[in-house]
């Protein structure tokens, strides 16, 4: 694959865990670089390995650290020894890229801070995710900063109160403004032959993905309130109407001619003339009335021929699916990984030909299951050495 080859020679060393740090690795790993994961053997690895569900095979590697570990090397090394920090500047000097996940103070204290590690290896991008950035002592849990950056406060209902999302999703973005740094990080040594220090905070990271909702209400100082799946500006758009068949259905309708189609697929065509939903101010403005014309409208069809119908008349619109009809998608398919071992997950990338013939990754590694080889095949330790 051509455009995988400039990453098949990137060493990235892993000093993170759970998910934001472990999915940037992952990210590389797709590409073709070579992930080293540095786990701590005194707390038996990345947390992630215990997370188990309540349904989970405990035989089987947890389903949480198998969806954003797989094509890494793992080594066992407890950072708060002398032999151990003298393996990871080791791997360092080698390294492109390292990503970290630290408290405060806690990289300085384990001798992988960004003035060391970097002193070790100019060319060095030191990539990391922190809380809420700079020297902040508070530790990031997502389901704290989807509350601290409003989030939760504008999902679910007035009835349903405040809820958060049920993916860790400051996390994810945070692991993907994290990539992108790093890809302009590396771009920037190509010209410049240095590296850099990239770090990404959870709580920007989630503040910058507000987007609109942001500019709702610095543009207006009107808060953002529980619509439920409804948007704030367009209208319908992103609320689920049951079915005769107890299925649901969502609508996206972005433009007044979206709308006529809808009404004559739902076969109404006066609603798309009535002055108060003719235009999408209107619908915004009047959405209580039409969200219930809809609600009864959509009752009188069963999901699956009201899905066809509205995708045949290009309506912005899909059948609301559980997590496994998503998966059974044949358009999911090429991104589903899974090994002999049990171990199942999907791609963290889903750009390129790749997806096509996607490269195979190995499974997520069992605890410290390379240490042996990168100490002697990467390092060149002795087996004394590596016996001590």
């Amino acid at each position: 694959m051509s455009e995988q080859s400039v990453f098949e020679g990137l060493l990235v060393v892993e000093l993170a865990s759970v998910l934001a740090g472990p999915a940037v690795g992952m990210f590389f790993a797709e590409l073709g670089s070579r992930v080293i994961k540095v786990e701590n053997p005194e707390t038996a690895g990345d947390v992630t390995r215990s997370w188990r569900g309540p349904t989970e095979d405990p035989g089987l590697p947890a389903a949480y650290y198998s969806s954003i570990n797989w094509g890494k090397q793992s080594i066992a090394v407890d950072l708060r020894t002398g032999d151990g920090r003298a393996v990871v500047h080791d791997l360092v000097r080698h390294a492109d890229v390292v990503v970290v996940s630290y408290k405060a103070g806690d990289a300085a204290r384990f001798g992988v801070d960004f003035g060391t590690l970097s002193s070790l290896n100019a060319r060095l991008i030191y990539a990391e995710v922190t809380a809420y950035g700079g020297d902040d002592p508070r530790v990031g849990y997502d389901a704290v900063i989807q509350a601290e950056t409003g989030f939760t406060s504008m999902n679910g209902t007035e009835e349903s109160g405040p809820l958060k999302m049920p993916v860790a999703l400051m996390d994810l973005l945070a692991g993907h403004q994290l990539k992108e740094g790093i890809l302009a990080a590396l771009l920037e040594r190509e010209r410049s032959g240095r590296g850099r220090r990239v770090s990404v905070s959870l709580f920007e990271s989630g503040l910058a993905a507000l987007a609109n909702q942001a500019a709702n209400w610095l543009m207006t100082g009107v808060v953002p309130e529980r619509l439920g799946s409804a948007h704030p500006n367009i209208v319908p758009y992103g609320t689920s109407y049951r079915c005769r068949d107890g299925g649901f259905v969502v609508l996206a309708v972005g433009s007044d001619r979206q709308f006529s189609r809808l009404a004559s697929c739902l076969g109404d065509r006066e609603l798309a003339a009535d002055p108060r939903f003719a235009t999408n101010a209107r619908r915004v403005h009047n959405r209580t009335e039409l969200e219930s014309r809809l609600s009864a409208l959509v009752g009188e069809w069963e999901r699956r021929p009201l899905s066809d119908r509205l995708r045949t008349e290009g309506v912005p619109s899909g059948a609301v699916r559980d997590v496994r009809e998503a998966l059974l998608d044949p358009l999911a398919a090429p991104l589903l990984l899974s090994d002999e071992s049990g171990a199942s997950a999907v791609r963290t990338r889903v750009f390129g030909d790749g997806i096509e013939q996607p490269a195979d990754l190995a499974r997520p590694p069992s605890l410290s299951e390379h240490t042996y080889t990168v100490l002697s095949d990467l390092l060149g330790y002795t087996d004394d050495r590596i016996g001590k």
